[in-house]
């Protein structure tokens, strides 16, 4: 027995003069019509090729087919051009145009919000599968050992926020314009012209003060 494949072969014309999109399906067991990349639009002009898309269905055993992929020409490939889809959200159903690059994107943030559902449901199911008599409910099981099973399920790495005051010793080479010379106070020049930063993004520089500063001319 033959299982039976669908194929969606979807085609557009030039989206400033005609934008006319066809999309030819079918379903055989070979994939016909494999290879066929060219479509001729009833304005006359030549179609651009987007892709082929296999649609799910059934095969022998009623298991669905779980990849899902559209195979894109690379020599038609064309970033700019524009694809109308169907979108239905929240049961409303909308036609919405987008840019294929644009469209790239939204799949992809689509694929990167599916992993971390994955992710989370994962999650979830070790913390319930430690919610019993034998696991975190043994009276044996302490709270620490509770703790680090649970920041090693998340990822999460427990912090405790310091405050750190530290003195600072710094030496500065500064021209100083003649004029300025008597009244140059390299205090208030400090303040107003240095700056710390930290290399480690877990540190926050709250503040910083100069209190005393010496000038060797």
């Amino acid at each position: 027995m033959i299982d039976l494949v669908s194929s969606k072969y979807t085609f557009v014309c030039d989206p400033d003069e005609c934008d006319t999109m066809i999309e030819l399906t079918t379903s055989d067991g070979f994939g016909f019509p494999a290879g066929v990349t060219k479509l001729t639009c009833p304005c006359g002009r030549q179609m651009s090729y987007l892709g082929c898309t296999i649609l799910p269905t059934e095969t022998k055993g009623n298991q669905m087919l779980d990849n899902l992929e559209a195979s894109i020409d690379a020599t038609n490939y064309n970033p700019n051009l524009l694809v109308t889809y169907k979108s239905i959200k929240n049961g409303e159903v909308t036609y919405p145009t987008l840019k294929v690059n644009e469209l790239e994107y939204e799949l992809d943030s689509y694929r990167r919000l599916q992993d971390q559902l994955t992710i989370s449901n994962n999650q979830i199911s070790q913390i319930l599968d430690n919610l019993s008599a034998d696991g975190w409910y043994n009276p044996n099981t302490d709270k620490e050992e509770i703790l680090r099973d649970l920041c090693e399920i998340l990822g999460h790495e427990p912090k405790q926020s310091v405050t750190i005051t530290a003195t600072v010793n710094v030496e500065v080479t500064y021209d100083i314009p003649l004029e300025d010379v008597e009244d140059f106070d390299a205090r208030y020049f400090l303040q107003d012209n240095l700056s710390i930063d930290s290399y480690n993004g877990d540190v926050c520089i709250e503040s910083f003060d100069v209190e005393d500063a010496d000038v060797n001319y």
